[in-house]
C-alpha cells in the first residue's frame, strides 16, 4: 500500500537525484526504509517516466556513489494510469554507509548529516563494542591506581554478582579492561593515578543569572559519584517529622535521594566521554535539573522511557558493567521506573526529562509555599490544580472539614493529592496549634472534625 506521508522509513521524490541516494544511505545507516520515486511531499502520485535502461542506469550509479556499495530491491508499482518506483534497503549490518564520502542518518522523516564523533559512534556500534572498550591512548597499566582497583574488587565480590580474582591485574583482565598491558578507556576513566578532567559541574542558583555556590567535582567516577552525592544534599532543604511521642526526628527531604542519586548515576554512567562538555547540575529553590552531554543512545526515544518496557541500549558499556557489578545500577534499563516510584510519595513534584542536540536535560520540580502558624514557618509543596480559590493547602484542607466535618483522611489524601504522610503531618500541626480537634474515630469513618470557634 501506498503511505500517505513521509516517516522514518518513508521518503517521497518526484525524480531519481543524488538525494534519492542520500535518502537510501541514511536508511541503511537507521532500521532500513523505502524512496518513492514520483510522489511529491504531500504524497501526491505525479507519476515518473521510465526509459528502457532507467532501472539499470539508477542501480549503478548508486552502486558507484556509495560506500560499502549498496543495491536496492526494486518496484514498479502502477497507480490508475501512472507508474512510481519504490527503491528499499534493510538496515546494513556493518555501518556506517557513505555517499560520496559524507554520512547520514534517518532520524523522524529527515536526513540528518553525521559528524565526525556521530560517525565514530555508529561504527563502533554497529560491531558491538563501545567506545569505552577501546585502549586508551598512551596508557600502560602503570597508569591506574592499584588501591582503586582493590577497593573496586572487594565491592564486587561482596556484592555477589560476580567473582573476580584478588589482584588487580588478572580481574582487568577478566573484565575485559586491560589488553596486553593496555588499559581501555573505561579503565582510565574509572581507576586512573592522574585526574583525566570528566567534570561534574554542581551549581547553586537563586536566580539563571545569580549562583550563590559553585563546585566542579572530578576524579575517578566513583569517587565522583560519591563527593557529587554530598555536595547535593548539603543543598537541600529537609523537613522534620517528630514520630510518636518520642523526640526522634524524622528527616523528610524535598526530593526523593533515590531518585536524585539514580539521575546522578545516569548522567556518570551514559554521558559522551569523547565530549568536552560537563555534566551540569543546576540547584533552584524549587527545582533540580541534571544535563548529561550526551542524547538518547541507540533506538530509544522519549516515548519510550514513559513506560516499564523500554530495551535499554548503553553507550558505555565497560562503565555500565563496573556501575552494575558494584550495585549501583539495579538492572539495565530500569533507571527510570525506580525513579517514577520513588517520587510516587511527592505527589506534587514534576519529572520531566527532553532529549536535546549533543544532550539530555532531566530533573524535578515543585511549587513553593510558605505557610505560616504562629510563627512557625513551614515550606511544603502544594499542587497548582487544587482549588484555585484557596491559596495553601491547610486552607484547602480547613475548608473540605468545613464542608464536610465527617471527611476521611484517605478522601483527604485523594482531593489533596498529598501521601498519607503529608496528610498525616498537616493535621498533626493544626492539632498542635489548637485549630483543629477529632471526635470519635481518629482516621476512618465513624468520628468527625471539629474546628473551635478560637
Amino acid at each position: 500500500m501506498m503511505p500517505k506521508a513521509e516517516s522514518l522509513h518513508t521518503e517521497f521524490k518526484t525524480s531519481f537525484s543524488d538525494e534519492v541516494i542520500i535518502s537510501l544511505v541514511a536508511f541503511c545507516n537507521a532500521g532500513g526504509g523505502a524512496v518513492y520515486l514520483g510522489v511529491e511531499d504531500n504524497g501526491n502520485i505525479k507519476g515518473i517516466v521510465l526509459g528502457k535502461e532507467s532501472i539499470a542506469e539508477w542501480l549503478n550509479e548508486i552502486k558507484s556513489k556509495t560506500t560499502p556499495a549498496i543495491i536496492p530491491n526494486v518496484d514498479i508499482q502502477p497507480h490508475n494510469d501512472k507508474t512510481i518506483v519504490v527503491f528499499s534497503v534493510a538496515e546494513y549490518p556493518v555501518k556506517p554507509v557513505a555517499m560520496k564520502g559524507r554520512y547520514f542518518q534517518r532520524r523522524a522523516n529527515a536526513n540528518h548529516q553525521l559528524s565526525a564523533i556521530e560517525i565514530a559512534d555508529l561504527s563502533i556500534k554497529s560491531r558491538l563494542l563501545s567506545w569505552d572498550s577501546y585502549p586508551y591512548t598512551g596508557a600502560s597499566f602503570d597508569d591506574l591506581n592499584i588501591e582503586k582497583i582493590n577497593s573496586f574488587i572487594r565491592k564486587v565480590n561482596d556484592v555477589g554478582r560476580f567473582t573476580l580474582p584478588t589482584e588487580a591485574r588478572p580481574a582487568l583482565e577478566k573484565l575485559a579492561m586491560l589488553h596486553k598491558e593496555l588499559p581501555t578507556n573505561a579503565a582510565m576513566i574509572l581507576f586512573s593515578k592522574n585526574d583525566l578532567r570528566y567534570n561534574v559541574h554542581i551549581g547553586r542558583f537563586k536566580t539563571p543569572s545569580l549562583i550563590i555556590a559553585d563546585k566542579m567535582i572530578s576524579g575517578n567516577l566513583f569517587d565522583v559519584l560519591e563527593e557529587a552525592m554530598q555536595t547535593i544534599i548539603g543543598h537541600l532543604k529537609f523537613a522534620f517529622e517528630i514520630t510518636g511521642k518520642s523526640t526522634e526526628r524524622l528527616e523528610i527531604p524535598e526530593y526523593p535521594l533515590d531518585a536524585i542519586r539514580e539521575l546522578l548515576v545516569n548522567s556518570i554512567v551514559h554521558r559522551d566521554y569523547q565530549s568536552p562538555t560537563d555534566i551540569q547540575i543546576r540547584i533552584y529553590d524549587d527545582s533540580i535539573s541534571f544535563f548529561n552531554p550526551s542524547g538518547l543512545f541507540g533506538n530509544i526515544t522519549e516515548e519510550d522511557l514513559k513506560t516499564d518496557s523500554y530495551q535499554a541500549s548503553t553507550r558505555n558499556k565497560q562503565i555500565a558493567e563496573a556501575f552494575y557489578l558494584t550495585n549501583e545500577i539495579e538492572k539495565y534499563g530500569s533507571g527510570f521506573i525506580r525513579i517514577r516510584k520513588a517520587i510516587a510519595a511527592y505527589p506534587t513534584m514534576k519529572f520531566e526529562y527532553r532529549n536535546m542536540n549533543h544532550g539530555f536535560l532531566a530533573g524535578f520540580s515543585y511549587v513553593l509555599q510558605k505557610i505560616s502558624m504562629n510563627q512557625t514557618t513551614v515550606e511544603t509543596t502544594v499542587d497548582t490544580t487544587v482549588d484555585t480559590t484557596v491559596e495553601t493547602t491547610v486552607e484547602t484542607l480547613l475548608q473540605l472539614i468545613r464542608l464536610n466535618p465527617e471527611i476521611t483522611q484517605n478522601e483527604l489524601m485523594i482531593k489533596l493529592k498529598l501521601s498519607r504522610r503529608g496528610v498525616e503531618w498537616h493535621i498533626k500541626n493544626l492539632k498542635d496549634k489548637g485549630v483543629l480537634e477529632r471526635y470519635g474515630s481518629q482516621r476512618g469513618k465513624g468520628g468527625y472534625w471539629v474546628i473551635p470557634d478560637k
